[in-house]
């Protein structure tokens, strides 16, 4: 098997990839609009109630309507999931792979045209989307290469007359429950990784984002995929989120999204359900309130770039965001000054124009960000942004706030938005505390030239994903696996060599000879 490769992205600084993406917009311009059907087995169903899907740069934008489930079709697709695993669960690990690649395939000929739709539906600028687009591709490859490499399980000691084995099995119907602001990506990627390894999948998207995961649901089928394997359900989650979550057939959940809904789901989960014969697994990825440190010995125009892109790339709607930078004192009015500088020569307008930035995904994104736009202007001082205006679509201006304690709510609770917060401090070991008092540990930067000060940073920053001289956004799959530690979720590390495990069971078979 052809090694894994990382996708590579779009160079937008060549006319013909500017030409082809202009092209790629106008072909999803032509299917906005259309009705979407749920997925149940082989069967395309219609419901009359619609969650209806719009551009977030132009809220009168329709860019698609699917039906929406109820319990009732929740159950009907749990029940076919649980049929279905049980033949998928014997279909060769080498069979379930070749759908991937054959997936990453049509995806790849197709990669315009899945990030046009990215940049119309989620509001992302033209880079964003192909980034997406290029890590949907690159979970499909890297976790089909994985489960070949895990089909034969793991060596084991063998005695005299005796024979043991130990393999990995699927664990049944998994739950996944994927997010709004890498709607293609996490949940394609969150997906297959329960697919390859076996399992059977209900999948119910964002309702913030949907089509784009119909669009997958397709693509699988056109791969081969067989009916039953992949469920698409979009739906509420009062009206079949804990349905699902508590069903007894549900063997695990995999989930991206807040803190708070993480929490619940892993609350519900714990309980046992009449007919349940097994403990649930919960995968999670829950969030982040990162920290990019500022060392005196650093290279502080690479500080202020990796701050401002960091913090405002794709409105700061990423759980690895960079919502707080902490400098050292004997820097810290040199990269602020910079920062601001840079942030206000950043475009904001219409992704599809591809600016360096768009908007928030909804009307409650905008107005929970504004929100904390005027507790900044109470926490600390203003230097760029505050601004926002939703009477088109949901744009906030980038916005800096500095001088901030600690311990305030715009350095503790995590934003999701276009507002990175700088708060000083002594020296790095102060700076490495305060980077520290947080209850998530996702990502973290280190912007430092001293050896010392990394690392006592590797040993001490508590985050899964630590950056040295970068900005703390852009984990590649297969290269930085990505999750956190404590409110951040699982550590789960998607696209990395321990995840697919997560989906399976180990088993042990010993025969005496």
């Amino acid at each position: 098997m052809i090694p894994y490769k990382h996708e590579p992205l779009t160079d937008f600084s060549k006319s013909s990839n500017i030409a082809a993406y202009q092209s790629a917009l106008k072909k999803i311009q032509s299917q906005l609009g259309r009705d979407y059907p749920l997925v149940i087995g082989n069967k395309k169903i219609m419901t009359e109630e619609k969650i209806i899907s719009r551009n977030p740069a132009d809220k009168r934008e329709v860019i698609g309507l699917t039906s929406k489930a109820n319990k009732e079709l929740a159950e009907k697709a749990v029940q076919t999931a649980a049929e279905t695993f049980e033949s998928w669960r014997k279909a060769e690990p080498e069979a379930r792979a070749d759908i991937l690649l054959k997936a990453s395939a049509i995806i790849r000929r197709r990669k315009h045209e899945f990030s046009a739709l990215l940049t119309k539906e989620a509001g992302k600028p033209w880079s964003e989307a192909d980034a997406d687009t290029a890590e949907a591709i690159d979970f499909l490859e890297y976790y089909a290469r994985q489960m070949i490499q895990l089909k034969n399980g793991m060596p084991v000691k063998s005695r005299p007359g005796e024979l043991n084995r130990y393999s990995y099995i699927p664990l049944g119907v998994g739950i996944v429950l994927s997010p709004w602001n890498f709607p293609f990506a996490i949940m394609a990627g969150t997906t297959a990784a329960a697919i390859v390894a076996g399992n059977t999948v209900v999948l119910k998207p964002a309702s913030a984002a949907p089509v784009v995961a119909a669009k997958f649901v397709e693509v699988m089928e056109e791969a081969g995929l067989p009916a039953g394997v992949l469920n698409y359900l979009p739906g509420s989650g009062t009206d079949i989120g804990d349905y699902l979550v508590d069903h007894p057939q549900t063997r695990f959940i995999s989930f991206t999204g807040s803190r708070d809904v993480g929490l619940r789901i892993f609350e519900r989960a714990s309980k046992v359900n009449e007919g349940q014969i097994w403990l649930k697994r919960v995968i999670a990825e829950m969030g982040g309130k990162d920290t990019i440190i500022v060392d005196k010995e650093a290279d502080l125009e690479l500080a202020a770039q990796s701050i401002v892109k960091s913090a405002f790339g794709f409105s700061g709607q990423k759980c690895s965001a960079c919502s707080r930078a902490v400098i050292v004192e004997d820097v810290y009015d040199h990269v602020l000054q910079r920062a601001a500088e840079l942030t206000k020569e950043l475009s904001v307008g219409n992704p599809a124009d591809n600016p360096f930035m768009g908007p928030v995904i909804d009307q409650s994104a905008f107005d929970k960000v504004m929100s904390y736009i005027q507790l900044g202007k109470t926490e600390g001082r203003m230097i760029t942004g505050g601004e926002g205006d939703s009477s088109h679509g949901y744009f906030i201006q980038p916005t800096i706030v500095a001088d901030v304690d600690p311990q305030s709510r715009l350095m503790q609770e995590e934003i999701f938005g276009p507002i990175v917060a700088f708060s000083k401090a002594k020296n790095f070991h102060e700076a490495l505390e305060i980077a520290n008092n947080t209850e998530y540990g996702l990502t973290g930067a280190v912007i430092t030239n001293s050896r010392e000060n990394m690392e006592r940073a590797r040993k001490d920053f508590h985050v899964g994903n630590l950056y040295f001289n970068r900005g703390c956004t852009g984990a590649v799959v297969g290269y930085q696996p990505f999750g956190g530690f404590n409110m951040s979720g699982t550590d789960s590390k998607a696209g990395g060599p321990d995840y697919l495990q997560l989906h399976m069971q180990a088993k042990t078979v010993s025969e005496m000879l």
